[in-house]
């Protein structure tokens, strides 16, 4: 993917705040703290695009770029951290599963998890979320480059029995090496070919 430009557009917290927009969207889930700023900023070749913090739990509304005039990437906001105010953490459902439910635009989710952590319950809850709507997710194992390549299966292993998906699900990443970052595009680039399947209608 050759990024020619990547601005940021908007933050929303509901419906009538997204923008309002036609054009194929991607975004990108994770706990607090697990490198999903620094995933996207990798992605596309910006330092800063998407604000790192080392304070988990300060992107608490989603955020909306726009890249190459014909695609949006979306942040969603990090779950999990306990130092998260108990109104914030209690917004973050219903926030990200009205998205997720309206956002028909919407092609595919990029979910990370740490290879060094097994998948907690707001994980799991996520993925739910994504198999209910019936959206693409594109599994994403963070911060590789702190594990030694010779233990990275045994890392794995516990993963892949939290989340019931198979090994070649996932994608490995390091935001300080790029290992992983074309593998990545790659698979958000056939998404964003795909149309999004419409819902079942439910027999009446």
């Amino acid at each position: 993917m050759l990024i020619k430009s990547a601005e940021f557009v908007k933050s929303a917290t509901r419906p009538d705040n997204y923008p309002t927009s036609d054009l194929p969207e991607v975004a990108f889930a994770g706990r607090s703290n697990v490198g999903k700023s620094s995933l996207i900023n990798v992605l596309v070749n910006r330092k800063a695009l998407v604000r790192t913090s080392s304070t988990p739990g300060r992107t608490q509304l989603l955020n909306f770029f726009d890249i190459n005039g014909t695609f949006s990437l979306v942040d969603l906001p990090g779950y999990g951290f306990a130092k998260v105010p108990l109104a914030v953490k209690k917004d973050w459902g219903p926030m990200v599963r009205t998205f997720l439910e309206r956002r028909h635009n919407l092609r595919a989710v990029v979910i990370l998890f740490d290879i060094r952590r097994v998948p907690r319950e707001e994980d799991l809850q996520l993925l739910d979320w994504l198999e209910e709507y019936q959206i693409p997710t594109i599994p994403v194992l963070t911060k590789v480059d702190k594990v030694s390549r010779g233990q990275r299966e045994k890392q794995i292993k516990p993963i892949l029995a939290a989340t019931g998906l198979p090994r070649d699900a996932f994608s490995l990443f390091s935001a300080l090496n790029r290992e992983g970052r074309d593998e990545v595009w790659e698979r958000i680039e056939a998404a964003l070919a795909q149309e999004r399947p419409s819902p079942v209608a439910e027999d009446l």
